[in-house]
């Protein structure tokens, strides 16, 4: 049994998520399942463009599996580890190499590995349901999937408070700091999807329905004011000190419900991914991947968010003054 569904018809080959009890989450068929079909269509004349869909309303992709991931590593089965997380990424880097349109319609939750195969592609189109997170830093991961290139070329600070935070961007918003290039209604959406299935031109299909992004509700000023090159230990002192805001006191929770570890470990990531190609990124994730599921506060993250679910992770050390420098480095390579 395949978890995608696929089909070509008017130069469009569509790729259609349909894992809708685990929200789309990426097993290892899937990713390979992707793959395959992606690397066909790079040379079948039949497909002029690709579209990525999903079957469920609830949800485009809700990122990797990593409750197999955590199994796994706890079994000690780590070449099964590597083998999901090199699969991935080689999927990542075939989307983002992609020589034709390639095109996401996002209307609803697209967490971490879900923007994998999104928006390395050239056109996202999210819907105001549309909900976009990379929250690995509570589950005692790190934002991979060459996020670690694509968040740095954010607006200021934005890339470094997404990957720390875990932070959700909604429908819009994600057009203005560069994640998606259209926002369109949701109610629109079966109509657009239909039109580009037809073969109607992009443009065509996009046209009346696109809705202009003029701003946007995210507090890019104090993103950029907070979220420096400083070390992480200094980014969240400063926000304590914001006494009496009260986006500072929920960033500040947000930073607190992490992995420390992680936190150091994701600010190292993203600063090396500033300076680095998006292949160079793939690989330092890989061995960072490889690294840190083998660490204790990844299964017990993920016990605490996806297993037990009771968000009460005890993560060692649990304080940023605590974190072992030498096993960060270990963990980027």
């Amino acid at each position: 049994m395949s978890f995608i569904r696929t089909r070509v018809a008017n130069g469009v080959g569509e790729i259609i998520l349909d894992r809708p009890k685990a929200l789309n989450a990426l097993d290892q068929t899937m990713v390979d399942d992707m793959f395959v079909v992606l690397k066909d269509w790079v040379g079948d004349p039949q497909v002029q463009s690709v579209l990525v869909t999903s079957a469920s309303d609830r949800a485009f992709c809700a990122g990797g599996d990593i409750r197999a991931i955590r199994d796994a590593a706890l079994a000690g089965d780590h070449a099964s580890v590597t083998r999901y997380f090199s699969a991935e990424y080689e999927l990542d880097q075939l989307v983002a190499d992609f020589p034709k349109p390639y095109i996401a319609l996002i209307d609803g939750p697209a967490l971490g590995g879900g923007l994998g195969i999104s928006v390395h592609g050239e056109v996202r189109v999210v819907s105001e349901k549309a909900m976009i997170a990379m929250p690995e830093t509570a589950i005692g991961f790190m934002p991979d999937v060459g996020s670690t290139y694509f968040l740095p070329r954010l607006p200021a600070g934005v890339g470094l408070w997404l990957g720390l935070t875990g932070a959700r961007v909604h429908g819009s918003d994600a057009v203005a700091i560069g994640l998606a290039t259209h926002h369109v209604p949701s109610a629109e959406f079966g109509g657009l999807a239909d039109d580009i299935r037809s073969g109607m031109p992009l443009a065509q299909a996009l046209s009346g329905r696109t809705e202009t992004v003029s701003g946007t509700s995210l507090p890019l000023a104090k993103i950029a004011e907070y979220f420096s090159d400083d070390p992480v230990a200094a980014i969240v002192g400063g926000l304590r000190g914001a006494v009496g805001d009260d986006w500072a006191a929920q960033t500040v929770a947000q930073l607190d419900a992490a992995s420390p570890t992680s936190l150091v470990v994701t600010a190292a990531l993203i600063e090396l991914g500033a300076r680095s190609t998006l292949d160079e990124c793939l690989e330092r994730e890989l061995h960072a991947a490889e690294q840190i599921t083998r660490t204790p506060d990844f299964a017990e993250g993920v016990r605490a968010v996806l297993v037990d679910k009771d968000r009460n992770p005890a993560f060692s050390p649990a304080e940023l003054a605590d974190v072992d420098l030498e096993l960060v480095t270990r963990i980027i390579g």
